[in-house]
């Protein structure tokens, strides 16, 4: 089985696709699901962060990656039904690529490095990992 990986990015952000899908592939490996998946990430502004920081978390402002889980990692987890052969719906990480600069930046790593950290943690939200 495989991991879909659907990516939405204006050609303004540019990102390696190919090693962000290959490095959530890794990640969904990793956590051993062994039917079809899919999960979405999309890469937008700092205007539309923070319109979904603040229509989804009551948070002003924009911030680095959002996670909106779709169905949980077992089948039916949150009262969805799926039709027998549809792949299994993570959900979607939503990263912000201005702010992902600045922290690439801050930390001294490429941009693609950061971008892969944040999609892998808002693909650890997706599988239920939640901070404290």
């Amino acid at each position: 089985m495989s991991l879909i990986v659907d990516i939405r990015a204006d050609s303004k952000f540019a990102i390696d696709r190919e090693r962000l899908r290959a490095a959530l592939r890794m990640a969904w490996e990793a956590y051993g699901i062994s039917e079809e998946t899919h999960v979405s990430v999309a890469v937008v502004g700092t205007r539309k962060m923070a319109e979904l920081n603040q229509r989804y978390r009551q948070k002003q402002g924009p911030t680095d990656v959002l996670s909106f889980a779709q169905q949980g990692t077992e089948r039916g987890e949150f009262g969805f039904v799926i039709p027998p052969g549809s792949p299994l719906e993570l959900g979607d990480i939503v990263m912000c690529y201005p702010l992902i600069i600045d922290q690439a930046v801050k930390l001294n790593v490429l941009v693609d490095e950061r971008i892969i950290e944040s999609a892998l943690h808002g693909m650890k939200h997706l599988m239920g990992d939640q901070e404290n």
